[in-house]
């Protein structure tokens, strides 16, 4: 899609539709003033019909108005005249303005953002947001049917803001960003959509070979079973025994910035399909499984994101694929594996694998000498029950990374919640019969979870983002949501600022 900002009255634009503004109430933004004075009240008339409430997330379609240059108009509610919009009221008006104009047969839109206030946001903010959302709403995930649907619409490729000259280079730039990030989350959003028979650990391997191929900066190396084995990845390979898929360990390399530059190290949990092994899952919703591997997905869209904006840093990303299954050759409740770390590890619940193949990527992490490693992963139900699907979980043994990391949360509203990785925790974790097992009991199961983890990452700084709740969406709009894409792109933005 294309942006544009311009410096042009909304009147006098030639657009297929104009966005603007009108409050509760009946009243005028004055770009609807100005307007209305060009339909010589046409617009007010039509507003004071009552069709429209101005309440956000309210939309009406007109068509061609007196002198206006644009072929329809577009209202949108913006709450009460005088007060600033909340960032969950933009959100969800933005929404709904996409939600309108790709149901239109139109190649362009405009979008007046002069009576746009936010609380506490810049109008880069409103731009990148907009423009994100742009691209993240025809988002269609239909490649596997046999036949396309029909339609004579045309969805536009084209959004024009209305802004003064002088922010152009700040709103061109948040742009910018934002296109880069929403390539990123619908390339999240198609792996984590694809099924286990497809997106297996050797398909995302050959992700990793083509960007490999087509980005100079970009390195990628592919870790065989028996490699890892050479590198004593026992509790990586303990889940992936009772699969025929081969289990990968995959790593990106990107070198944008100096060398020697210590890296960011995006870690992510790319179990391609999650049975729950012999300790398997209840029938009903397992299709929902091929999700498990949402974290090494925004992975791989943060990738290429960063590769998109050609950032100035240094950034590995590692993949721990696997496939979760029941086999004779399956991981067994009771068995213990030894980790690439050399800690023992009791599996007291196949269905705990996650953490299992994280451990020794975590490990392998301390190679590269990183500045931070952030491992995402759909770790734990215990999360969804905690914070739903609104805010990731959050865990860090640095309190400055996880400052970094609530920045770019705020940043770019993708919201995580920090959560507690207190030593008290840790006892759960005990067994008689290994160093650790891999589960903590009935209680703070995604703590523990993290805790766990914890014990694998102690020789640099590091978070952990549970996102089982957030990596995808149920019900009729079921499918990928490609977060935290934009927190982990945002963060990284962030560093080259520093």
């Amino acid at each position: 899609m294309e942006f544009l900002i311009k410096n042009t009255q909304p009147a006098t634009i030639s657009t297929d539709c104009l966005v603007m503004p009108v409050f509760e109430n009946s009243k005028l933004s004055d770009t609807g003033k100005a307007l209305d004075e060009v339909t010589k009240g046409q617009l007010h008339n039509i507003i004071k019909q009552g069709d429209i409430a101005g309440k956000p997330g309210d939309t009406l379609v007109l068509p061609q108005l007196g002198e206006v240059k644009a072929k329809r108009i577009l209202l949108f509610g913006a709450g009460e005249q005088n007060k600033k919009l909340s960032t969950e009221d933009l959100i969800k008006t933005l929404s709904a303005v996409f939600a309108v104009l790709n149901q239109l047969n139109l190649k362009q839109a405009a979008l007046a953002l002069a009576d746009i206030h936010l609380a506490d946001r810049e109008k880069a903010w409103v731009v990148r947001t907009a423009a994100q959302l742009a691209i993240t709403s025809q988002y269609e995930f239909s490649q596997l049917k046999s036949t396309k649907p029909k339609t004579t619409k045309s969805k536009f490729k084209k959004l024009v803001f209305l802004a003064p000259t002088s922010t152009h280079k700040a709103l061109e730039q948040a742009a910018q960003e934002a296109a880069a990030i929403a390539k990123g989350i619908n390339v999240a959003r198609d792996l984590g959509n694809l099924p286990g028979n497809i997106c297996t650990p050797s398909y995302l391997a050959k992700q990793a070979r083509q960007l490999d191929k087509d980005e100079t900066k970009l390195k990628a190396t592919i870790l065989s079973e028996k490699e890892m084995e050479e590198l004593g990845m026992g509790s990586f390979l303990s889940v992936g025994k009772g699969s025929k898929e081969p289990a990968k360990l995959i790593v990106m390399e990107y070198n944008g910035g100096n060398k020697g530059d210590k890296p960011h190290v995006l870690v992510g949990k790319g179990i391609t399909f999650d049975s729950g092994g012999i300790s398997l899952k209840p029938g009903q919703g397992m299709d929902e499984m091929k999700f498990d591997m949402c974290g090494a997905a925004s992975v791989f869209g943060a990738i290429n994101s960063v590769i998109e904006l050609k950032l100035p840093i240094n950034v590995v990303a590692i993949v721990a694929a696997a496939e979760n299954l029941p086999s004779g050759n399956a991981s067994k409740p009771g068995d213990v594996v030894t980790s690439m770390s050399g800690q023992t590890i009791e599996i007291l619940n196949t269905d705990a694998e996650g953490r299992l193949v994280l451990c020794d990527a975590l490990t392998y992490a301390e190679k590269f000498e990183p500045e931070s490693v952030i491992d995402v992963a759909t770790l734990t139900g215990a999360c969804v029950v905690a914070l739903g699907s609104q805010a990731s979980a959050m865990y860090s043994n640095n309190e400055k990374l996880a400052k970094a990391l609530q920045q770019a949360s705020d940043d770019s509203y993708d919201r995580i919640w920090r959560m507690p990785l207190w030593e008290a925790y840790q006892k759960q974790l005990d067994t008689n019969f290994a160093d650790m097992a891999n589960i903590g009991g009935p209680e703070a199961g995604s703590v523990t979870a993290a805790c766990f983890l914890a014990r694998f990452t102690k020789k640099y700084h590091w978070a952990h983002l549970d996102i089982a709740g957030t990596a995808w969406l149920r019900g009729d709009k079921k499918g990928a949501t490609g977060r935290p894409v934009s927190l982990l792109v945002q963060y990284l933005i962030n560093r080259t600022k520093n």
